[in-house]
């Protein structure tokens, strides 16, 4: 989690237009996701910041606020929406989206 934390404190200084953040909710325990969560919120607060966030797991979204969700297979977006699409991911899995692409 120290790693991550270090990452999203770099992400404050540099103070980048846009940044990707590939995987940022890996191996955290939930104190430091609530931690990394924070600095994400803040960055995205200044309001004129973007964030492409790439997760397979939607717990972080507990704590990130997405202004639009998009489901990938085999590099493609297969659907599009807000935040209730990421619920409704968890709740019915990823499966029918990988059997729509073939």
């Amino acid at each position: 989690g120290e790693k991550k934390r270090h990452e999203i404190m770099q992400l404050e200084l540099l103070n980048p237009k846009f940044a990707i953040l590939d995987e940022t909710d890996s191996g955290l325990d939930i104190d430091a996701l609530k931690v990394v969560s924070e600095g994400v919120n803040r960055f995205r607060s200044q309001g004129d910041r973007g964030v492409l966030l790439i997760t397979h797991y939607t717990r972080i979204l507990r704590y990130i606020q997405p202004d639009f969700v998009h489901v990938f297979v085999g590099g493609r977006i297969a659907e599009q929406g807000g935040a209730e699409l990421a619920e409704q991911l968890e709740a019915e899995g990823y499966d029918k989206y990988v059997r729509m692409s073939v």
